[in-house]
């Protein structure tokens, strides 16, 4: 109509219900308007919202037109997750993309994804081909992953892990632990980066698709650090979306079969197991010089992870016939704790109650520190033997020096070693 006959414009504003000075902007800014409106290809907008993030908003729909140009496929949740990373990037690290601002992005922005399909089978064809599978990989190439709920407090509060580990057990993943509180005040000044653990937080301490998702990039990342092309065997869930990743593949074991996933016949109880030993053990040899936060819960949850034996991984991974070179219809019975582990639970008590009895040690009596032939001087000081309160405080200081500093988490595994041995002399 703007390039038709010459109409006024007070004219155009009576045939469209609108002022004059509107029609007045809209002629000046036409080139604008039409280059925008061809870009966004949708016809049906008449307002030009911008998000809250339109920085955030601007970087994505340029990622989102290269994948496309790539010819890659991309998801609801793989969306999500590039905003969170791209706000990040960008300076604003508390940005969540919810389920309505993506659907308000694409809507915005013409956006239609098309639903990824699982290279899944079920039943009989699942069986036939998931050997043929197993028999490419090795036993350190073979990972599963899955979760579980531990309680940290009394009051109900619960995290819930992420566990993944290969079929021989030379490779446990660090514990990716998920709460409410997407700030916790006991995670302040602790370098996360370099932490045995890693934890996320938000909503309700639950693992959602997106989580799932960036945990999912994590672990490619560190399979391409490591030159590893592995194969990840992942429950069929809601919030496990497929990913197109450059070096795991993903397989998927239907819902119904619980044992099925080889942490289900029996890793996943040991881990808890060793968990239980440890809280009954450290923290009343802490003797109360500090309660039991999430940072606590994160320390003892990554020692227990690490006590999972790899024997044990094995066999629970051959239990649940995922193991190279184990025929499809050889489903063994469950393998849960062995008789040494239920003893163990059995020992918990009489261990604590050592604790609770002990006494300060007193340091025992020493000579002057003079050997004979020497001549006579000053007595020698002899620093007196620390109680048992003091240790445990010098190694929660410790800790904390470590949390702030630690520069790789192999130096908290030492520490977690060191640990392990000052209580072993406590309770000897």
């Amino acid at each position: 109509m703007l390039e038709g006959p010459k109409v006024s414009q007070s004219e155009l504003a009576k045939r469209f219900g609108v002022s004059q000075p509107q029609i007045c902007r809209i002629i000046k800014n036409k080139e604008r308007i039409l280059s925008e409106w061809q870009r966004n290809g949708n016809p049906e907008r008449k307002r030009k919202r911008e998000g809250k993030e339109a920085a955030v908003e601007a970087a994505l729909l340029r990622w989102v037109e290269g994948t496309r140009a790539a010819e890659l496929p991309v998801s609801s949740t793989l969306l999500q997750l590039k905003a969170k990373h791209l706000a990040e990037a960008l300076g604003t690290p508390g940005f969540e993309p919810s389920g309505s601002w993506l659907a308000r992005f694409k809507l915005r922005h013409n956006i239609a994804l098309e639903k990824p399909t699982l290279p899944q089978e079920s039943g009989a064809e699942h069986q036939s081909t998931l050997p043929e599978l197993l028999s490419s990989y090795a036993p350190s190439e073979l990972y599963s992953c899955g979760e579980t709920e531990v309680q940290l407090r009394a009051d109900g509060e619960r995290l819930t892990l992420l566990l993944c580990t290969n079929a021989d057990g030379s490779e446990k993943a660090a514990l990716r632990a998920v709460g409410r509180s997407p700030h916790p005040l006991c995670l302040h000044g602790v370098n996360l980066q370099h932490m045995p653990w890693s934890y996320r937080g938000g909503g309700r301490g639950r693992l959602s698709a997106v989580l799932f998702a960036e945990w999912l990039q994590d672990f490619n990342e560190d399979m391409q650090r490591k030159g590893k092309s592995v194969l990840l065997l992942v429950e069929e869930r809601e919030e496990h979306p497929y990913l197109e990743l450059s070096n795991v593949q993903m397989v998927f074991t239907p819902t119904a079969a619980m044992l099925a996933q080889p942490l289900h016949r029996g890793i996943v109880r040991d881990l808890k197991g060793h968990y239980r030993r440890r809280l009954l053990t450290q923290i009343p040899a802490a003797r109360g010089l500090e309660s039991h936060t999430l940072l606590n819960a994160l320390h003892m949850l990554a020692q227990a992870w690490g006590d999972v034996r790899p024997g044990l991984i094995t066999s629970c991974f051959r239990a649940a016939s995922f193991s190279p070179g184990t025929s499809s219809d050889a489903l063994l019975a469950p393998v849960w704790l062995g008789q040494e582990h239920l003893e163990s639970f059995g020992l918990m008590d009489e261990g604590l109650e050592r604790l609770g009895d002990a006494e300060t040690a007193e340091a025992e009596d020493w000579d002057k520190g003079m050997e004979e032939g020497e001549d006579a001087g000053e007595p020698v000081a002899v620093q007196p033997c620390p109680s048992e309160a003091e240790v445990w405080d010098s190694l929660a200081t410790l800790r904390r020096y470590l949390e702030c500093r630690a520069t790789s988490p192999d130096l908290l595994q030492t520490f977690y070693t060191l640990q392990d041995a000052v209580h072993m002399v406590s309770t000897g």
